[in-house]
């Protein structure tokens, strides 16, 4: 007995030292620690990274940019099924504890030291993980674990079990980019929190364990053997019901891929929006939760979309079939699985979807989507599918379906209007569309080619092209600066100029169907497009005059050429610098700087930017009291087609706070009368007079091809949008003979402005003050006398007018007579 008490007091010495050593250890661990531990204090205004958000001007999500995927939640707003399944899965004490679980981490100690490895289970509370999560590397080491329990101890004293767990939720990884349990749930599910059933619960409860392994995307199997973990310990700990556990377990999981919910299509304008908000936000922009508010309307969006994608199917149905996209050799059992794996590197573009052709014969073809839907082609659905020869050339009809496809081609399908499939192929052709409002700038629709899978390169504005005649209004804007009027006859005739860079030295421009109309009238000779009228007027006016002049609608000098080509349209643009440019006409003569950024708040609300852009209001009082200043000097408005938000505007009237910020004048109002009243009959009866399908008489505008048919335009506008559309190759190829921007861009364009300007009543362009209405000669463009018959009425400026009627009354020998302007 005697050495059983000794036994026992040599025990308790141990013991007691044990005590002492270990608690000596860790205050010595505490003590070199310690002041390496960081402020748990920043907990409380901790920023997870939350990417940024682009919304249209409807507030539609129109794109998300960030390497994480996370929605921020409030912990009142978790579900209270949702919380116990976090904590059956990772920590049940958790309400009760004081940060560590002294069983789990001596369970944790004596596996390290059973096994040998540092690497075993158990052991971290949710306090422990989010000191891990916010403040530790994934190092394995005693040093990292001791620092981990100094931090769950100084966290628990620092912020409340909800704080904590709100932290644990925001924070966990669980797989796939996704970041936080709201993010986790719209991705796996597509559902927000409140929508998931305790299955779901249970399933993305299992997940921070083996976010990358263990989710049900990546290993199912596995995920729903640590969901039944997870129910298991629920049940163990009374969270649920014995019936509530038992229908959980039978639950199918039913997990798959959600992606965010794009509500409009618009990615090159997303990717404009991106650049400038890193640009203006810095690096954080991305990661900082800030929610970026553009000028874009969804439906217009749609609209050009919609357009854009028919217009360039349609003109590649014209041009012929170029093949197969691909072929694979198919065994003749091949099973489903050959035939999902001879399309598993085909992606669905622009609403054509990738199909095999598994059988093939006269009058049909069967072929297999990568969903597994079987579609059958009859004759009439690919009648279209004439060989391409070349871009003039095609050959014969099909005459069977096997003359078109083999078995093993992998072709596109696309669903016509009626929902039925009809072949179709990836169009080689680029596109571009611009819709902006020509009273702000703000761009509300922007499309910058067929696919931004394909190409990133946004033709819209990035792109320099030949606008070819679309440029001829800015000339005769010009020309109507310097004395000419719509009524002036200048003649349609052979003409050359000297040029050097010629083989016959040489330059002798030509119209585009090689006739000539001798004299006359300038709204004729823009109606018709007609080319040698635009370089003798440029002629008259004089290149440098006009080069400067043309700088009063944005663009710059570098891009408009110094000669007489300019008159021919060889100026190098993008369709916004177009849309600017016609968007001068449209509100009365002033520039607007084109922008597509209205607000951006931050992630608590706040607006760390508003957009302050400068309006035309051409009958606001704040414009009268400014007074009707004269055009500025030539290069005074030459900024880029987009400027920076935020940028200096040029030549703008400074506004008081609450007033509006005036755009500069660039032309005399009655030149803008002047200028769209000609580019309204370009519409009404000349080559753009495909539009008045639209049945509306407040649309103006003016098409362009260039030689070769290299480019093709329709710009055209009316009070409420200047839209701008261009057709191409981007490797500068023909489009083909026929091409014309009548033909290729002006369909875009009208389709676009049908769905736009639905139930927008018409807005008549007035005429301005200072502008009459005369009648005309229409041979000589002289006033004409009371008696004159076959008088028209024409648009001029008064002093124009008052010139014209102080001079000598025209006879039949002074009518060839006439001053060298008239006819040129």
């Amino acid at each position: 007995m005697t050495l059983f008490l000794r036994l026992l007091r040599y025990a308790l010495y141990l013991a007691l030292a044990g005590v002492l050593l270990g608690g000596l250890a860790i205050g010595t661990a505490y003590w070199l620690i310690a002041p390496r531990l960081p402020s748990v204090e920043t907990l409380r205004d901790v920023r997870l990274q939350v990417p940024l958000r682009i919304k249209s001007a409807d507030d539609k999500l129109i794109a998300t940019f960030g390497e994480t995927k996370r929605t921020p939640v409030r912990i009142q707003d978790v579900p209270e099924r949702l919380k116990l399944a976090f904590l059956a899965a990772e920590d049940a004490d958790f309400y009760t504890h004081r940060g560590i679980d002294l069983g789990g981490i001596l369970r944790a100690v004596w596996l390290t030291l059973s096994t040998g490895s540092k690497h075993v289970a158990g052991g971290s509370t949710i306090t422990q993980q989010v000191a891990r999560m916010f403040f530790l590397s994934p190092e394995v080491s005693y040093t990292r674990k001791l620092s981990e329990i100094f931090l769950a101890f100084r966290i628990e004293n620092a912020l409340s079990k909800d704080e904590i767990l709100e932290l644990y939720l925001n924070k966990a990884f669980f797989g796939h980019r996704s970041y936080g349990i709201a993010a986790a749930a719209e991705f796996y599910y597509g559902k927000t929190l409140d929508q998931l059933d305790l299955a779901e619960c249970a399933m993305l409860a299992s997940i921070p364990k083996f976010p990358s392994t263990g989710n049900p995307l990546s290993r199912p199997q596995r995920a729903l053997e640590r969901r039944g973990y997870v129910l298991g310990r629920m049940i163990e700990n009374r969270f649920v019901s014995q019936a509530d556990y038992e229908a959980a377990m039978k639950e199918p999981d039913l997990a798959q891929a959600h992606e965010a919910p794009v509500e409009v299509d618009a990615p090159y304008f997303a990717e404009l929006v991106r650049q400038e908000a890193i640009e203006r936000l810095g690096n954080n922009a991305l990661t900082d939760g800030y929610v970026v508010r553009t000028t874009l309307n969804s439906p217009s969006q749609e609209a050009a979309n919609r357009s854009l994608r028919e217009a360039l199917m349609s003109y590649d149905r014209r041009h012929g079939w170029r093949g197969a996209e691909a072929h694979v050799d198919l065994a003749a059992d091949a099973a489903r699985e050959q035939w999902d794996q001879a399309l598993v590197d085909y992606r669905p573009l622009a609403g054509l979807l990738p199909a095999l052709v598994t059988e093939s014969a006269k009058d049909h073809a069967t072929l297999q989507l990568a969903d597994g839907q079987s579609v059958s082609l009859a004759l009439d659905t690919i009648e279209w599918a004439r060989p391409r020869i070349d871009e003039d050339r095609r050959g014969a009809a099909p005459k069977s379906v096997s003359d078109v496809l083999k078995r093993g081609d992998v072709v596109r399908l696309q669903r016509d209007g009626e929902g039925n499939w009809r072949l179709a192929q990836i169009p080689t052709v680029e596109a571009a569309i611009v819709a902006l409002n020509p009273e702000d700038g703000a761009i509300e629709s922007m499309v910058g080619g067929f696919s931004f899978l394909r190409s990133k390169f946004n033709r819209a504005t990035q792109s320099a092209r030949q606008p070819g005649s679309g440029f001829k209004p800015f000339l005769y804007s010009a020309a109507f600066d310097h004395g000419f009027t719509p009524a002036s006859v200048l003649n349609d005739a052979p003409v050359s100029f000297p040029d050097p860079s010629k083989p016959d030295g040489m330059w002798t421009p030509k119209n585009d169907d090689d006739s000539f109309r001798g004299p006359i009238r300038l709204r004729e000779a823009l109606v018709k497009s007609v080319n040698l009228v635009s370089v003798r007027l440029l002629d008259a006016v004089g290149v440098r005059y006009a080069r400067e002049y043309i700088t009063r609608f944005g663009l710059t000098p570098d891009q408009i050429p110094p000669n007489l080509s300019m008159a021919l349209g060889t100026a190098a643009v993008a369709p916004l610098a177009m849309a600017r440019g016609f968007a001068v006409f449209a509100n009365g003569g002033y520039l607007v700087d084109p922008y597509y950024i209205t607000e951006i708040a931050d992630r608590d609300g706040q607006v760390v930017y508003r957009a302050d852009p400068v309006v035309a209001c051409a009958s606001c009082a704040e414009r009268q009291l400014a007074g009707t200043a004269s055009a500025p000097p030539p290069q005074a408005s030459a900024t880029s087609a987009l400027n920076p938000i935020g940028s200096a505007h040029a030549t703008t009237t400074a506004a008081t706070p609450g007033q509006p910020h005036l755009a500069p004048r660039a032309i005399d109002p009655r030149n803008a009368y002047l200028v769209a009243s000609l580019m309204r009959d370009v519409v009404r009866r000349g080559t753009g007079s495909a539009a008045m399908v639209l049945k509306r008489n407040d649309l103006a505008g003016k098409t362009g091809s260039t030689n070769d048919h290299r480019d093709a335009w329709f710009t055209g506008f009316n009070s409420r949008l200047a839209v701008s559309c261009w057709v191409g190759f981007d490797d500068f190829s023909s489009l083909g003979r026929g091409e014309f921007g009548a033909k290729a861009a002006l369909p875009i364009w009208i389709d676009f402005m049908r769905s736009a300007l639905k139930d927008v009543p018409e807005q008549p362009f007035d005429m301005p003050p200072g502008v009459t209405r005369v009648r005309i000669d229409p041979a000589s463009g002289y006033l004409a006398g009371a008696g004159d018959g076959g008088a028209i009425l024409e648009v001029m400026k008064t002093e124009d007018a008052t010139r014209l009627a102080e001079q000598p009354p025209q006879t039949e020998d002074s009518s060839n007579e006439q001053p060298a302007y008239d006819v040129f």
